[in-house]
């Protein structure tokens, strides 16, 4: 059975518009990083977030590690989800440091748990010498590394990263990329990857799901 399944989704903003997805469906397995790659527009970051739960779609059903989070009589809200985020703005609080950032979802957690978890998430993502640190001290690849750290944290089910290098420089790309890689590898997380980018999706994924407009409709092709 596949850890992550989207079936028929269709998705429309406005009910008179086209739809921005239309009976999209596709799988993944357990730890693998899936790409999604299509033009501005074309519906990707609407896809995450259908599956975060930040949007309800018109019609079709979402599995996420076996269980429905959303079908016609279905709906769980997001924090029930088992998913995480990193946003392209990477959205760190600027007056909390780094292990406050990284910790801000463990608050379920007892202060030996948040302990040992920040210091896992810190030693993850290579940041340990800059625990008390602030947004504002670090670089562009430590604060993606940050974000990506404290969406790790509460251990989600799927991560769901959109455009995380958009707000990176061309020479900045390529070192941040195998990082990344190395991280998710390293985390064993299954993640969907949104970039408009085909280098960005070529160095990460396992997969690439091609979104791409067609008559009116989207059609989805998946490679290796």
């Amino acid at each position: 059975m596949s850890f992550v399944a989207i079936d028929k989704l269709t998705f429309r903003y406005h009910k008179h518009h086209p739809p921005v997805l239309d009976q999209l469906s596709f799988t993944m397995d357990k730890g693998k990083v899936v790409g999604v790659l299509g033009a501005s527009g074309s519906g990707k970051s609407s896809l995450l977030r259908l599956v975060a739960g930040l949007e309800e779609p018109e019609a079709g059903e979402i599995w996420i590690n076996g269980k429905t989070v959303y079908s016609e009589r279905i709906c769980i809200e997001t924090e029930k989800r088992g998913v995480g985020m990193v946003f392209q703005d990477y959205a760190l609080f600027p007056h909390m440091n780094v292990a406050d950032n990284i910790a801000f979802g463990l608050h379920k957690h007892n202060r030996r748990e948040r302990k040992q978890r920040l210091e896992e998430m810190l030693s993850l993502v290579q940041l340990e010498n800059y625990a008390r640190r602030y947004p504002h001290e670090l670089s562009g690849g430590q604060q993606q590394r940050v974000a990506l750290a404290r969406s790790l944290a509460p251990g989600p089910s799927i991560l769901l990263m959109d455009e995380p290098f958009s707000n990176l420089d061309a020479d900045l790309k390529a070192s941040i990329r195998s990082e990344l890689r190395m991280i998710l590898e390293r985390s064993n997380i299954t993640c969907l990857f949104v970039s408009h980018d085909q280098a960005d999706i070529a160095a990460i994924c396992d997969h690439t799901i091609l979104i791409q407009p067609h008559a009116e409709q989207l059609r989805v092709s998946v490679r290796k």
